[in-house]
């Protein structure tokens, strides 16, 4: 458990997400402000499973999954501004990604997601990947509320 009241650890985003290994992306949520945006990152381990096949001798982090650990991020900011329910998250639509430099393991990737709008059950993001400093990927992303 987190002390700080806007931070949460791996217990909480459990409790929140659907997602579990190998496919849960998010280690620590650092800050978030309700309906408006979220910090979190991820370490990324030479341990993780897709580098035995992206790629053998050069291991990169996937640039799909780096859009996944952004749609996580932003699935907490929704289940926390919305209330936790039976709903899920998908992904309906991605625009403008761009992707600036490899993730390799070693790094931490910081998220920044920010909540452009929120109409019927669809929720536009606007997220940005960083490792040390340094934007690596950006994309604006659409997620649907959908019941299980």
């Amino acid at each position: 458990m987190v002390n700080n009241i806007n931070q949460l650890g791996i217990e909480e985003i459990l409790e929140l997400l659907p997602h579990r290994y190998p496919f849960l992306l998010l280690d620590r949520v650092t800050d978030y402000t309700l309906g408006e945006s979220i910090t979190a990152y991820k370490n990324i381990t030479f341990n993780e499973p897709c580098f035995t096949g992206h790629f053998p001798g050069k291991p990169i982090f996937p640039g799909v999954l780096i859009l996944e650990a952004l749609a996580q991020a932003a699935g907490v900011l929704g289940f926390k501004t919305a209330g936790n329910s039976d709903d899920l998250y998908l992904y309906a639509g991605i625009d403008k990604a761009r992707f600036k430099q490899p993730v390799v393991p070693g790094d931490r990737l910081d998220m920044n997601v920010r909540l452009i709008k929120e109409r019927r059950g669809i929720w536009k993001f606007h997220g940005v990947g960083s490792v040390d400093g340094k934007d690596v990927c950006e994309a604006e992303f659409m997620c649907a509320m959908r019941k299980l």
